[in-house]
């Protein structure tokens, strides 16, 4: 692992420590025409928020108002405050600075002096929030459908470690989204998840009460645990195998058509082995909240 230390670097593609907003370095991670690289300026981030409207609206059929529709961009205020992880094809000149993959990172110190927590939208994180070391919200992450493949996902958790690492991160969380917003339709999975991957209650997150959707649609005897797995999206699935869980009860968000879970992973528990199982996911859709 590379040591990252604390700089006033800007950015560059030639592989130099690269300052995010929030004043954190990363090494750029390169292969071939691909870059993993920090938002630096205002043109990165209309690049990922044009990336997430493509993935989030044209693809996954989100319901955007009237604003989102007219910028074609996925936005709200947290991106202000949190750093944004970008994947670069150079050979992309058909999109906008050719950002093909995008992770949104938000750090619990940087969360508490400015907009708190997305995830607090949905879920009642505050056994997190107690929690005794440095905790990291992934969220808004998506892949052009075009380059929805290894080396593009490999890309991006290659960056995601170092940020990790250099932040000494214990727990990664966010909310992860399934398909659809009628739950009955996905009692398998969200059963299967709430039976055999429930966080430990201490860092356990709750649906917030007013959206609380029960998971728990059927009995764990009459779950077929392989099938259930093989219905997980790619994106929740990955975050299995790094040892991840899932907090208690769904949400719908009507507005992205879709059913949100809170996933929680110990970074303690991520090795290589598991990332080699992540990225064999990658082919298939990767769209997330």
């Amino acid at each position: 692992m590379v040591k990252i230390e604390k700089s006033n670097l800007i950015l560059n593609s030639l592989g130099q420590l690269v300052e995010s907003p929030n004043g954190i370095t990363i090494k750029p991670v390169r292969a071939g025409k691909l870059i993993a690289r920090m938002a630096t300026s205002a043109a990165d981030l209309d690049a990922a928020q044009a990336l997430r409207y493509r993935v989030f609206y044209d693809e996954m059929n989100a319901r955007p108002d009237l604003v989102t529709a007219q910028m074609q961009r996925d936005f709200d205020s947290f991106d202000n405050v949190s750093d944004h992880l970008l994947v670069v094809d150079e050979s992309r000149t058909d999109i906008p600075g050719g950002v093909v993959g995008t992770y949104r990172l938000l750090l619990k110190n940087v969360a508490e002096s400015k907009l708190g927590f997305y995830s607090s939208t949905e879920y009642d994180i505050r056994r997190l929030l107690a929690f005794d070391g440095q905790i990291m919200e992934l969220g808004r992450s998506c892949v052009d459908c075009k380059n929805r493949n290894k080396p593009t996902m490999h890309l991006l958790w290659r960056a995601i470690a170092q940020y990790v690492f250099s932040n000494d991160v214990k727990v990664l969380f966010g909310c992860a989204s399934l398909p659809g917003s009628d739950p009955t339709s996905l009692s398998t999975v969200l059963s299967y998840l709430h039976h055999f991957h429930l966080a430990p209650e201490e860092i356990r997150p709750i649906a917030v009460a007013n959206r609380y959707v029960e998971m728990n649609l059927m009995d764990p005897k009459n779950i077929n645990q392989r099938k259930a797995l093989a219905e997980v999206p790619p994106l929740i699935k990955g975050y299995l195998r790094l040892g991840g869980f899932v907090g208690n009860g769904a949400v719908v968000d009507e507005q992205f058509n879709t059913t949100d879970v809170c996933v929680v992973v110990m970074t303690e528990r991520v090795t290589e082995k598991y990332l080699r199982h992540y990225e064999r996911a990658a082919h298939t859709k990767v769209g997330d909240k």
